[in-house]
């Protein structure tokens, strides 16, 4: 396998820059996931690692060796797209070792290892069909094969889910990763898809307006979020964003009421924004009162819709609760879970203890 080193990467086309001195280090083995919201940049950062498109500056690296005057074919990465790109006259075992085949590689070499690929995947059985004979998830899983056979220093997936309902998605997303853990590659996968970067990778790198806002693992990303962006971003349902007040120890939340700030708050009387996950806060008798709006029961969990003063915040519960729109109730947040940002420029103003640990993939 190997790793890849992105160095002060920019790209424009014509005047217009979408991508902005981004340096990200993904190192040998690691599953990377680069997320962000629809034109922020990830799937043109994905395409100049495989050389489909050219930096206008910066370096890249793969394993150790400089690539950006490489053709696609010479930088020893397999890329698998979203829509599949299967050939339809072709059988499964034809598209997956087609690679091969134009590298002239020996035909009992690659039945060999379309056969070890198509093991490691599930489709021993399907090897004499066509692709129109093959569900979406199926045809998801020739891709990859045709990517495992080249046995590439780098795996790259670009939003490779999207064509897929929503239970065909989690079991791929399953799959997926225990691909990774089976073979140790090293992936680099981009989805505007916030659970899936959650739930597959060993790093994240969060992106907005062609810049890199945040990079660690998910759980420190869903902790210790960096700024108001990542915040809402990272969560489902997203976490509750709204103006206040810190003053004297206790958050002042418009004419709704307070709360603790905690003993790590800032000192002084100033404007912050609160943060609040949902599944942070709960009911409590002496908590600021609200109104519920809307109730919404998924079985596991409840989520409540409320009125907390002037702001929209959702609540969510994992006891079955009784309550109907237009009750009163009362909220706290639980102690040591509240977030504070800096309103002028959006960055906490009190790092967890995740976002103090050493970082593992490094931004620039």
């Amino acid at each position: 396998m190997g790793s890849v080193s992105l160095t002060n990467i920019r790209k424009s086309f014509g005047g217009v820059e979408v991508l902005h001195n981004v340096s990200v280090a993904v190192n040998d083995g690691e599953f990377v996931v680069l997320v962000g919201p629809s034109g922020c940049g990830k799937s043109t950062l994905l395409r100049c690692i495989a050389g489909l498109e050219e930096v206008t500056s910066g370096d890249i690296h793969i394993d150790g060796v400089r690539v950006n005057t490489l053709a696609p074919k010479r930088r020893d990465i397999a890329m698998v797209f979203q829509n599949y790109a299967l050939y339809p006259h072709m059988t499964v075992a034809q598209n997956m070792g087609f690679s091969l085949r134009l590298a002239r590689v020996d035909a009992a070499e690659i039945r060999a290892k379309v056969e070890r690929a198509a093991a490691i995947l599930g489709l021993e059985e399907l090897l004499s069909r066509y692709p129109r004979q093959l569900s979406g998830g199926q045809r998801q899983r020739v891709a990859m094969g045709r990517a495992i056979v080249r046995n590439p220093k780098v795996f790259l997936f670009d939003e490779p889910l999207s064509n897929l309902d929503a239970k065909l998605r989690v079991q791929m997303r399953s799959e997926i990763k225990q691909l990774h853990q089976r073979l140790g590659s090293t992936i680099v996968y981009v989805t505007h898809d916030q659970i899936e970067a959650m739930t597959m990778a060993d790093r994240i790198v969060v992106m907005r307006g062609g810049r890199v806002e945040q990079v660690g693992a998910p759980l420190e990303l869903y902790d210790a979020p960096a700024n108001v962006f990542v915040a809402g971003f990272i969560g489902s349902p997203a976490m509750n964003l709204f103006p206040a007040r810190l003053s004297g120890g206790s958050l002042v939340i418009d004419d709704a009421g307070t709360l603790p700030a905690g003993p790590d708050a800032p000192a002084g009387d100033r404007p912050v924004i609160a943060g609040m996950r949902p599944e942070d806060m709960e009911l409590s008798d002496d908590g600021i009162p609200a109104e519920v709006i809307l109730v919404e029961p998924t079985g596991a969990e409840t989520q409540l819709l409320a009125r907390l003063g002037r702001h929209t915040v959702v609540v969510t519960m994992r006891d079955r609760l009784d309550a109907r729109p237009g009750q009163r109730i009362g909220v706290s947040v639980r102690p040591g879970k509240l977030h504070l940002f800096d309103p002028a420029t959006e960055t906490a103003l009190r790092p967890g203890p995740a976002a103090q640990a050493e970082p593992r993939l490094a931004a620039r």
